[in-house]
């Protein structure tokens, strides 16, 4: 039964309670009294409930009434809303993003910007891949995204057809479990004693994709293309790695991973940037994401502490 209720009649139930009276919603939404009193039976015909009380020579709402007044309102608030976005997707067309993402990329930090995105942009399709090392420039290539946020150092795939922009930076450590030789050699620690031990190393597994080895220290290398998988096997005690301290800011606070001081070896920042096809026009949607992505990340409180 409830698969009978239109719009119209939620409207008129609305009116009637909002008007005090049958005829004064019949003038408000300027239809026939008699279609306002055929309405109302039909919804409640529809509910099996009465609205109004029927002794009452006023439009007086009944315990149901006025438990279900609240609903009524919140269905045509949520009708308007949707013939607003309707009517502007109509004129507009409906903005659409499609990024990707390094895996890298700090993932609360994505989380608030989407998050934010779609508050602003409420018909906004945001189609989003994460993605590692050149897979994302690759699916720009292939049209199947506008953006990615890719690493610095990663190769282009193709600069002439692609152009990148910086957007942000994110800190490096290395690290290894407590467990792990390399925790318990003195400190600072040269890359020939890195060498020594199974480096664990995102890198890209696509068909004919450049490598890069930016911070690599020796041979002894394992090779993922999952950001998870490096971290369980450096939480696991199977070798040593880099990662951003947003990613293990837990790990070392809980004592799971131990941050490795280096020895004449500086490993900068991870360096975010855009890359888009050359000439493309952004669309205000995808500018407004990219200057949410590349704003400043705010510092826990321990850690600006240390840094005074």
């Amino acid at each position: 039964m409830l698969d009978n209720v239109t719009i119209n009649q939620l409207r008129a139930f609305v009116a009637v309670c909002d008007q005090g009276s049958f005829s004064g919603a019949a003038r408000k939404l300027r239809r026939a009294q008699s279609a306002i009193s055929h309405a109302i039976k039909a919804l409640e015909r529809a509910f099996d409930v009465e609205l109004f009380e029927r002794h009452s020579r006023k439009a007086q709402l009944t315990a149901a009434g006025h438990s279900l007044l609240s609903d009524a309102r919140a269905v045509i608030s949520r009708t308007e809303e949707m013939k607003n976005r309707a009517s502007s997707i109509a004129r507009n067309g409906a903005p659409q993003v499609s990024v990707a993402i390094d895996a890298y990329f700090p993932r609360a930090h994505l989380i608030d910007c989407l998050r934010t995105l779609q508050a602003e942009f409420r018909n906004a399709v945001i189609n989003l891949r994460i993605t590692t090392m050149q897979g994302g420039e690759g699916l720009v290539l292939e049209g199947m995204c506008a953006l990615a946020v890719t690493i610095e150092n990663v190769p282009e795939v193709n600069p002439d057809a692609i152009e990148r922009q910086w957007l942000c930076e994110a800190e490096m450590v290395t690290v290894c479990a407590p467990s792990h030789p390399l925790a318990s050699t003195p400190k600072p620690i040269p890359i020939d004693e890195f060498g020594r031990s199974v480096q664990i190393v995102v890198t890209d597994n696509q068909p004919g994709a450049e490598k890069t080895q930016q911070g690599v220290a020796g041979k002894r290398q394992w090779l993922v293309n999952d950001l998870g998988a490096k971290r369980d096997l450096l939480n696991a005690g199977l070798g040593w790695g880099h990662l951003p301290r947003h990613l293990v800011r837990d790990d070392l606070a809980s004592g799971r991973l131990v941050e490795l001081e280096r020895h004449a070896w500086h490993l900068g920042s991870l360096t975010f940037m855009i890359s888009q096809r050359r000439g493309y026009n952004l669309s205000p949607c995808e500018s407004r994401l990219i200057e949410l992505l590349g704003k400043p990340q705010s510092i826990p409180e321990d850690e600006s502490a240390r840094n005074r």
